[in-house]
């Protein structure tokens, strides 16, 4: 075959490591009209001997037509559903994170309905929306002096919001508002579906419904994906949604907005595992749009970004704080739960609306305890934690469901339990007794309360599951709060603080906000209201120890001579790495998927090379997975040699 012929160049929807670039084929002259970029096709795989679905990322002419290429197999669609902005974006962060483009876009771009599909291409496109009540939302920015020219200008922000019910969520909507009448899209990225109704609820009133697009797991498949084209339009947007909403290819990016960065649902559990602020910050660089980081808190990732001018800090024309007093600290009054100070406040409250209460865990009591020696009781089947749903009921094991009938301490032989902590259901019912005639609600993951009116009630809610009161709480109690910050996690300090932080908001302007039993850093944090001041310590701390975020860690685990060749290839790879950059490897524990042989090590390194470690360590994998597969005593279903993730997590630490 000579002169020159029309080629596809193809991503290979596959998670093998070694099929993570772009393939070459013909196109057959049956097919030429229908392959384009973007759209869905099947290609045969001459590896493996079958056919497998992929996307057109380019098409090209190619004069040597002596190569031999294979014929691409059939176009699945003629939706272009992977815009080339995309492709790009899911490329820049796998590359950040040793990972797949594939794998990207498995989270990007939702699975294919046909239906939807198809409504979609025979629907006519409208013209550009309209937005109504401007005026309302430029007043909204107005509280922070020059942001709405600073978003028009594409700059990184961090900013923390007001302390008042909704006040974070009306803020990002006028700034999607005022962008969508600029004629540029925004993406709005939140933690959950209780931020994600009432970021739309605000948001129905200011931006057009055909402009407005949810993107949430619990959506239909239908609804998703339909969602997802009206993005692929190029007209205008506003897209609201979960963490993977930061990949939404919508037309013409003028704000990404994540609200809340610190909570763990940012993290993504699936490959390559990044955090969703760290695929804003590859797609700002990208598209060049504003990037706003918000929320009661600073994390400590986002002030290292202001610390080193990536980011700039905007504050507001005139600084609120919560009304925050530090209730039981006194010595006479330790130990209480709920102290005296508390107790009156939420009293008082209770003649003139609803009063919050924050506990630590759901349930009646989440643990029990020996009464004699207080020992953990512990189930005699499994070895797990004992705990009972109600006063006076059969404590229940809470791993394998098993009842504790004749239950005796291993340590003293005691019969006699006793409940060593409260549960929401347990404060209910004590409250319920202490407060009588008082309407008592329960809010946590079995009882989903969103919102509660105006009257008066005690609303015992768990962290991150606090209705939101209509003109706010009269008065916000937070308890638990020491038991709280005795979990190992290593950011159990950050975590306590917006925890308690996005409580406080909850309060009416003016209403008392009591943490109980708290002293130090974090409670001096939360009554000062200096957010900004804490991160900043909390990354001063950590920065001696090469710790993140003030410096990255990648794991690297798999077989013992695997991991020793992609330690050693780094080191050939980064001569300047320090010495003490690589930590282990030591072996893992028996069981794990890489057999008995298996070790593990973590390599800290800063963020200058991020991109040499991340490329070294994704050659490493690519070279033992090919390795693996060309063995002749390879057998079917057999273990990866080798497993990297970048970024890892502090609990995993």
């Amino acid at each position: 075959m000579t002169g020159a012929r029309p080629i596809a160049r193809v991503l290979i929807d596959s998670p093998v490591p070694q099929l993570d670039r772009l393939f070459d084929y013909a196109i057959p002259d049956e097919l030429v009209s229908g392959v384009v970029s973007g759209v869905r096709v099947k290609a045969p795989l001459r590896t493996a001997g079958r056919v497998v679905e992929g996307f057109v990322v380019e098409v090209a002419a190619e004069d040597d037509g002596s190569r031999t290429l294979s014929d691409l197999e059939q176009v699945v669609s003629s939706a272009r559903v992977l815009p080339e902005r995309l492709y790009r974006l899911a490329r820049a962060v796998a590359d950040r994170a040793a990972g797949s483009a594939g794998d990207v876009l498995r989270l990007a771009i939702p699975k294919r309905m046909v239906r939807a599909e198809k409504a979609w291409l025979a629907a006519e496109r409208g013209g550009a929306p309209t937005v109504t009540g401007l005026s309302e939302a430029t007043l909204e920015l107005a509280a922070f002096p020059g942001l709405a020219d600073r978003i028009r200008s594409a700059e990184r922000l961090a900013l923390n919001a007001q302390p008042r019910p909704d006040a974070w969520a009306r803020l990002l909507v006028a700034a999607a508002a005022d962008t969508l009448a600029g004629g540029r899209s925004a993406v709005i990225a939140v933690p959950d579906h209780r931020d994600l109704d009432r970021l739309q609820s605000i948001a129905d009133e200011h931006i057009p419904s055909d402009a407005l697009v949810r993107h949430d797991a619990g959506q239909s498949g239908p609804e998703r994906y339909a969602g997802y084209l009206r993005t692929l339009e190029e007209r205008p947007c506003v897209v609201i949604g979960n963490r993977s909403a930061v990949y939404a290819p919508v037309h013409q990016l003028g704000l990404l907005a994540i609200w809340d960065d610190g909570d763990t649902l940012y993290e993504e559990p699936l490959a390559p595992y990044v955090h969703a602020r760290d695929a804003a910050l590859v797609r700002q660089g990208l598209e060049r749009c504003a990037l706003v980081f918000a929320g009661h808190t600073r994390s400590s990732d986002v002030q290292r970004l202001v610390e080193i001018g990536f980011v700039t800090e905007v504050a507001a024309a005139r600084r609120e704080k919560a009304n925050v007093r530090l209730s039981g600290t006194r010595e006479d009054e330790r130990g209480a739960r709920v102290p005296s100070a508390a107790f009156r406040a939420a009293k008082e409250a209770l003649d003139h609306g609803p009063v919050l209460v924050q506990v630590a865990r759901p349930g009646y009591a989440p643990s029990l305890v020996c009464a004699d020696c207080r020992a953990p009781a512990r189930c005699a089947s499994c070895g797990g934690p004992l705990q009972a749903s109600s006063r006076g009921a059969v404590p229940v094991c809470g791993w394998c469901g098993r009842g504790a009938h004749n239950w005796a301490c291993q340590k003293c032989e005691s019969v006699r339990l006793r409940l060593s902590s409260s549960g929401s259901e347990r404060t209910a019912d004590e409250l319920g007794r202490a407060f009588p005639g008082t309407r008592v609600i329960i809010a946590d993951g079995d009882h989903q309360v969103r919102e509660v009116g105006p009257e008066p009630a005690l609303v015992v809610a768990t962290r991150g599951a606090e209705p939101v009161a209509d003109g706010g709480y009269r008065a916000v109690l937070l308890l638990d709060g020491e038991r709280m910050l005795q979990s190992p996690d290593l950011r159990i300090g950050e975590a306590c603080l917006r925890w308690w932080s996005n409580a406080a908001a909850l309060a009416a302007p003016g209403s008392p906000v009591h943490l109980a039993g708290v002293n130090g850093p974090v409670a001096r944090a939360l009554a000062s209201w200096t957010h900004a001041g804490y991160a900043r310590s909390e990354l001063a701390e950590r920065a001696p120890l090469h710790l993140p975020p003030a410096a990255r860690v990648a794991r690297v685990e798999g077989v013992g001579a695997a991991v020793q060749r992609a330690i050693e290839k780094l080191r050939e790879h980064i001569p300047d790495l320090p010495p003490d950059a690589v930590l282990g490897p030591v072996p893992l524990e028996a069981g794990e998927r890489f057999g008995p042989t298996a070790q593990r090590a973590l390599v800290r390194f800063d963020y200058a090379r991020g991109a040499a470690v991340a490329t070294s360590l994704r050659a490493s994998v690519i070279a033992e997975a090919v390795s693996t597969r060309r063995r002749k005593d390879r057998r079917k279903g057999a273990r990866a040699a080798l497993s990297v993730r970048l970024d890892v997590l502090d609990p995993e630490l």
